[in-house]
């Protein structure tokens, strides 16, 4: 079984998971069914949750990424280009730790929130930063942006205070936007 049929994706959930393979495996669980069960997970809410198919373009969920790193292992982890909804309250992260990898996998960043060190950590780049006030506008900017192919991701790498109650329910408004469009 290859990673790209593992049900939930991406490197942090890899590793559990293939953990979780072995240990069947000494249990002597029968192969069948080990496969059907990872192959059949669903991932949990607002963690690189698929929401969409549209035209050949991908929307994942994963407004639970409130930090630098999660963000990272969401890049990392997608192998389509990348328009990235981020930003949220500004938490002084050090964006300077993904710039390589953002020049690698994004097409354009859709930023919201008081979001200040972004752009500036992305200036230079070719990279066209877009500013927004809330999701519909963000969601409708990054469809209008992404081709056939591309991935649009809200990955906010910082917290929602101030746009959103929490995490859950910024997730929750990028889910109802999309169904939307």
């Amino acid at each position: 079984m290859t990673l790209e049929a593992l049900a939930l994706q991406g490197r942090p959930k890899n590793h559990p998971t293939l953990a979780a393979s072995v240990t069947s495996r000494i249990l002597e669980l029968r192969k069948e069914l080990i496969k059907e069960s990872l192959g059949s997970s669903q991932s949990p809410q607002h963690q690189m949750e698929f929401v969409a198919n549209i035209h050949g373009i991908e929307f994942i969920n994963d407004s639970h990424a409130c930090t630098i790193n999660a963000t990272w292992f969401a890049l990392e982890s997608i192998t389509r280009p990348v328009i990235w909804i981020a930003g949220g309250a500004d938490s002084r992260n050090d964006y300077a730790s993904i710039r390589e990898l953002v020049e690698q996998k994004v097409k354009a960043i859709i930023l919201m929130g008081d979001s200040r060190n972004i752009p500036v950590v992305f200036n230079g780049t070719e990279i066209p930063i877009f500013r927004v006030q809330e999701m519909a506008e963000a969601v409708d900017s990054a469809y209008y942006l992404a081709k056939t192919g591309d991935c649009v991701l809200l990955s906010p790498a910082c917290p929602s205070f101030g746009m959103f109650e929490n995490f859950e329910a910024r997730g929750n408004a990028f889910k109802q936007v999309v169904k939307n469009l």
